[in-house]
């Protein structure tokens, strides 16, 4: 694989160049002038061949050639000169220069491809160095002694710039020649031929005392660092060369160091609930696992005969669930001006109507996976598993306690209760891990690590982004205040309804919620969820039957919903 730097401001020859590269697994950048050209093989010396336009509109190619020629480190660069209209005088410069070839656009694949070929059989970089298994043996060295002193000569070559600046700058002609002949030894001795050659250039300066010439090479330091760095690295690939997933890799390691860091470095809250708000603010839509969304995608074709898969994968999912609910009232309200929000999302799939779902389809908001892929203790369709869990026990437990009219509200709720981790994984990707690893490892509640890394938890960002988006009240209720039922204002059986079933889950090992499980709960009677729910029942009510009851179905939903994930 090469990096190749097309110098050519015409943005056709660019797309020709790189999809012939593309095509062979090389990679490309452009720029339009010989400056840029210059200031970019400056920067990036991954850099293995030039192709140049002859005609350039700030200046020439043959320009950008005697430029590079006159480099003790880049003249090595290979060019190639591609020229539209054949200029006998300009080519015979050209070839004079020593450029590796001049060819006539159009492009063609195999000449370029055969200029490939010969500049990766000895790349341009190495022959700076000592071949290093020969050199090594002849002097001595293992592999990993010749590699320590290159990098000492690379730290030694920055921290003596400073010193040679200063130098220069008081025209200290002993001085300078004593520290540039210690450097040369030291890259002689390291097999660094080049930056030799850079060192008795700037000596040859000092000898005639041209201290201006001299203080304008000595930024060629910066090239003979970055030229060593790509040497011990042969594998780094500079930002322009990277692909767009290769970037982003690169920017979400850093963002995962900076929630990871955060503790040790007394960052913590590393944002907080206004600025959390804000983003909750700016989404487009409620937040769907990529899975859910390609499985949405599929079956959204605008046939009429799609309503009823669409309304079992939205009632399988809490973000599409969310969504639907949403767009649904939306809509309703705006032809109907009914305010009331709908509960039920195979309603909402109903009401929206093939069409319009087909067109949503392009539309959801997408979270990826991996970032609630989080071994050993949690993952995506495990938490999913946990989620229909608590759904179906809220609904069990509403019929058990003869609250048929709470059914399907509890039923929703408990599929509902947890989205904010979807949340918080599209606004912050790395939160989640970051708050699971922390409360695993000091032991506390996932709440309470939410608090310390984000300045609030989960439930206050399901329950903000349910207000903000009109989702139905008893839903809204059952987010805020699952953790604490006793203290909801509003729809208080309800939520206690669903509390309870979020611990029989988790006693019942239904999956995986996050939290660590409850291995010595407390009794039933004891729960704050059952203190709200016994006001409602008969004295002769039998919990301990009806615990039975819990757990002999929750070992039928682990069968049934095990594997169902990706059906």
């Amino acid at each position: 694989m090469a990096c190749v730097l097309l110098v050519d401001p015409s943005e056709v020859a660019r797309r020709a160049m790189g999809g012939i590269l593309v095509r062979a697994g090389h990679r490309m950048a452009a720029v339009a002038t010989p400056r840029e050209a210059w200031e970019f093989v400056n920067t990036h010396v991954r850099v293995d061949l030039v192709f140049t336009e002859l005609k350039l509109a700030e200046g020439s190619g043959i320009g950008l050639v005697q430029q590079l020629k006159a480099d003790p480190f880049l003249k090595l660069l290979p060019v190639v000169v591609y020229t539209e209209h054949s200029d006998r005088e300009a080519v015979k410069q050209a070839l004079t220069l020593r450029v590796q070839n001049v060819l006539i656009k159009p492009y063609h694949d195999d000449a370029i491809y055969a200029e490939i070929a010969k500049t990766m059989a000895n790349p341009w970089r190495n022959r700076h160095f000592e071949e290093e298994k020969s050199f090594c043996k002849q002097v001595g060295y293992t592999t990993d002694e010749l590699h320590g002193m290159l990098d000492k000569l690379r730290l030694q070559l920055m921290t003596d710039s400073v010193v040679l600046a200063e130098g220069a700058q008081n025209q200290e002609r002993s001085a300078v020649q004593e520290r540039l002949n210690a450097l040369s030894s030291q890259a002689e001795t390291s097999g660094a031929w080049g930056v030799v050659d850079y060192l008795t250039e700037l000596a040859r300066l000092v000898e005639s005392d041209n201290w201006s010439a001299f203080q304008s090479r000595l930024d060629g330091y910066k090239v003979a660092v970055a030229i060593i760095n790509q040497h011990l690295n042969q594998s780094f690939m500079p930002e322009p060369y990277q692909t767009k997933q290769e970037l982003n890799g690169a920017a979400d390691e850093r963002n995962r160091a900076l929630w990871f860091n955060a503790p040790k470095e007394g960052r913590c809250p590393v944002t907080n609930w206004n600025e959390l708000k804000a983003l909750i603010d700016a989404l487009p839509g409620a937040p769907v696992i990529e899975s859910a969304v390609a499985a949405f995608q599929m079956t959204a074709n605008g046939d009429p005969a799609t309503m009823n898969p669409l309304m079992d994968i939205v009632a399988r999912d809490p973000g599409l669930t969310a969504q639907m609910l949403i767009s649904a009232s939306q809509l309703r309200r705006a032809e109907d001006f009914d305010p009331l929000p709908l509960e039920d999302p195979r309603l909402a799939v109903g009401r929206l109507g093939e069409l319009r779902l087909s067109e949503m389809a392009k539309t959801l908001v997408s979270v990826e996976e991996r970032y609630l892929n989080l071994p050993p203790h949690f993952n995506w369709p495990q938490h999913w598993v946990f989620l229909m869990g608590v759904a179906r026990v809220s609904r069990f437990t509403c019929e058990y306690l003869e609250l048929h009219s709470m059914e399907l509200q509890a039923r929703m709720a408990g599929l509902l209760h947890d989205l904010g981790r979807v949340i918080l994984a599209k606004l912050h990707p790395h939160a989640f891990e970051v708050t699971l690893q922390y409360a695993r490892e000091r032991r506390v509640p996932l709440a309470r690590a939410e608090e310390l890394f984000l300045g609030c938890t989960t439930r206050d960002i399901a329950a903000y982004f349910g207000e903000k988006n009109n989702l139905a009240a008893p839903y809204v209720s059952v987010m805020r205040w699952l953790d604490k039922p006793e203290e909801a204002t509003q729809h208080r059986e309800l939520v206690a309804i669903v509390a309870l079933a979020r611990d029989l889950c988790r006693q019942n090992h239904l999956g995986v919620s996050g939290d660590a499980q409850l291995e010595d709960a407390p009794p039933l009677a004891e729960t704050p969820e059952w203190r709200v729910l016994r006001e409602g029942v008969f004295p002769s009510f039998d919990l301990r039957k009806f615990e039975l009851k819990v757990h002999a179905s929750c070992l039928e939903l682990r069968q049934e919903l095990q594997g169902q994930f990706r059906s």
